[in-house]
């Protein structure tokens, strides 16, 4: 048995060096230390469990939330020679008692379970027959009720851990944690002076963009018609949304499949499948399909619909790039979004634990979070700062790749327009909507105004002159930078905030980015530029050959990063195919020849 974490990452997963936080993170938890690691999605979370489980005597059971997440990492365990095994609802009892006895005869190394799974008695009663060395809780914010997808069934893991006859070493991972996700996850899960560890949540190869298109779908038209090669995920709030996307993109001729909680099981599974299996190139999804898939080479992600906070967006939008090649996240936003989000925080909280006091603590945490996710909207600063700095994170304010820093700005002074926001939103005693204040601004004709008589105030007409866009536009920029708060509940109002009095001051200067309109956009690749590009191709039909012949994934054979790596470098033996990154010992013994074969005779084509 291989007994250096160094030979297991090289071995089994073809690399040659740990990422960030990764080394840290597996010393800890072979010298029998508790672990807390908060890593982005796509850093490699899954190594820092996966290797230390071939290191321990024993097993390892890792707690995953979402079945088919199960297995596309069983499938790719497996795929490597490592022996691991998943414990679900999609098991029959005989399959799940089949797959029990199998551990019990050291069959598996890890051994998957879903939350729900650990406090049965029959998974109780194998527990105390076997030697688990580890458990790691992937997905752990589900644990704290202020994380952004609570599930009452990870409660139970701490009952699990008692329950056996000796605590294992625990690790507990997550991409997004605030401060007091980090927590609640340390305590309920009680953590024994654990390692916690955060590592960069910065993404450098994805390219973040807030648009605001006035036809949200004819913006996603234009944009998958440019990319038909690609793979790309369009996340949408409702399942009515998932639907008619999915049905416009279909109809024009689009690889387009679906996936919310309305379709039945097998459904939802043969649509998965065929996006992971790039059959289909487009999954339009619901929020909740983001924590249910781990495919390597998705190019890009579009939210249809702002979420409803940034630990959400952030945990989707790192779906993209996987493999480390550049992708894009891109942000439709329309009010209609903030109206949809406000709903479902006033009607979806289902616990029946919480008190009602608590309820309403957590309604206020969600609405908070609801205000900083559409300010990212609206912010003007780098959008790649904005994330970082909501996670905790210190970073520049330029990352020359976002759509803020590729914009070509002018800096206009609008104090005096902001001291008469500030002043109508007083004098309308802090009562009324964006909308109402808009008009009274405007000096709008409409009945409404004049049965108020807010046609009175002294600030009725004040602002004839401009559009109601710009008008609206500064409103959202005086919200985002706290001159001016919303109220909570169904319908917010404009209120002042805590930066309004600055306003009021003879030194008050207040300046705000306008994009020039001339100015185009830079454009962002969405992928490497691949050397040997007709090599490539072949590696592609080769590796989708192997990956039919097991029905598995193509990007479970090889990804794509490692098939640019191999057309670039041009290995032609198999010392120098085993250097390329993602290259293991147990693929280059099953796939080595194969690829070499592919590659020797392009060399010699392109030689003649």
């Amino acid at each position: 048995m291989i007994q250096d974490k160094y030979s297991v990452l090289q071995t089994y997963f073809g690399y040659s060096e740990f990422r960030e936080g990764q080394t840290e993170i597996i010393d800890a938890l072979i010298s029998g230390q508790d672990v807390l690691g908060i890593m982005p999605t796509g850093a490699g979370k899954s190594l820092c469990y996966q290797v230390p489980a071939l290191l321990f005597e024993g097993l390892t059971v890792v707690v995953s939330p979402l079945i088919s997440l199960m297995k596309d990492q069983v499938t790719a365990l497996n795929q490597v020679g490592i022996p691991a095994a998943f414990l679900n609802s999609s098991l029959t009892p005989s399959q799940q008692g089949k797959m029990m006895q199998n551990a019990r005869n050291n069959q598996y190394k890890l051994i998957y379970v879903a939350p729900e799974q650990l406090t049965t008695p029959r998974f109780l009663e194998f527990s105390r027959t076997v030697t688990i060395a580890f458990v790691s809780v992937d997905e752990a914010h589900c644990v704290s009720q202020w994380g952004q997808d609570f599930r009452p069934g990870y409660l139970q893991i701490n009952d699990y851990l008692a329950a056996l006859p000796k605590r294992p070493i625990v690790g507990a991972f997550t991409a997004t944690a605030t401060n007091l996700v980090k927590e609640d996850i340390s305590q309920l899960l009680r953590l024994r002076d654990p390692l916690t560890l955060t590592t960069g949540f910065d993404r450098k190869n994805l390219s973040f963009a807030v648009e605001k298109p006035k036809d949200k779908f004819r913006f996603v038209q234009d944009y998958v018609a440019k990319r038909e090669d690609i793979s790309g995920i369009i996340y949408c709030q409702s399942r009515k949304n998932v639907e008619d996307v999915c049905q416009r993109l279909s109809d024009l001729g689009h690889e387009a499949t679906r996936y919310h909680a309305g379709l039945a099981s097998d459904e939802r599974r043969a649509n998965q499948e065929l996006f992971v299996t790039d059959k289909m190139k487009l999954m339009v999804a619901t929020n909740a399909f983001g924590m249910g898939i781990d495919k390597s080479n998705v190019a890009f992600v579009i939210h249809y619909n702002m979420p409803k906070n940034m630990e959400s967006y952030y945990q989707e939008a790192g779906r993209a790039g996987r493999d480390g090649s550049p992708a894009e996240c891109i942000l439709l936003y329309s009010g209609r979004d903030v109206v949809t989000n406000q709903y479902f925080i006033d009607n979806d909280i289902e616990d029946d634990q919480l008190s009602e006091a608590e309820r309403e603590a957590f309604k206020k945490h969600e609405q908070e979070r609801l205000k900083r996710m559409s300010f990212y909207c609206f912010t003007q600063d780098c959008l790649r700062h904005y994330i970082l700095n909501y996670f905790g994170e210190a970073s520049g304010n330029y990352c020359g790749n976002c759509s803020n820093c590729l914009t070509n700005f002018e800096k206009v002074d609008v104090t005096l327009s902001a001291q008469k926001i500030i002043s109508c939103v007083k004098r309308l005693r802090e009562n009324f909507g964006t909308k109402m204040v808009i008009d009274v601004l405007r000096g709008s004709e409409q009945k409404r105004i004049k049965t108020l008589r807010l046609d009175n105030v002294s600030t009725y007409g004040i602002m004839k002159d401009t559009s109601e866009k710009q008008l609206r536009h500064m409103v959202e920029f005086m919200l985002a930078e706290g001159y001016l708060i919303t109220s909570d509940g169904q319908y917010p109002v404009l209120q002042l905030g805590f930066r309004a009095k600055d306003l009021l001051t003879p030194q008050a200067n207040l300046m705000m980015n306008l994009a020039k309109e001339e100015a185009p956009k830079k454009k962002v690749a969405v992928t490497d530029d691949v050397v040997n590009p007709a090599l490539f191709a072949r590696l592609q039909i080769l590796r989708r050959e192997f990956a039919d012949e097991q029905k598995v994934p193509a990007y479970i054979v090889f990804n794509d990063a490692t098939l640019r790596e191999m057309s670039a470098r041009l290995p032609e033996s198999s010392a120098q195919l085993g250097t390329i990154s993602g290259v293991g010992t147990v693929k280059l013994d099953k796939y080595g020849d194969a690829f070499l074969d592919v590659i020797n005779a392009y060399i010699k084509e392109t030689a003649e």
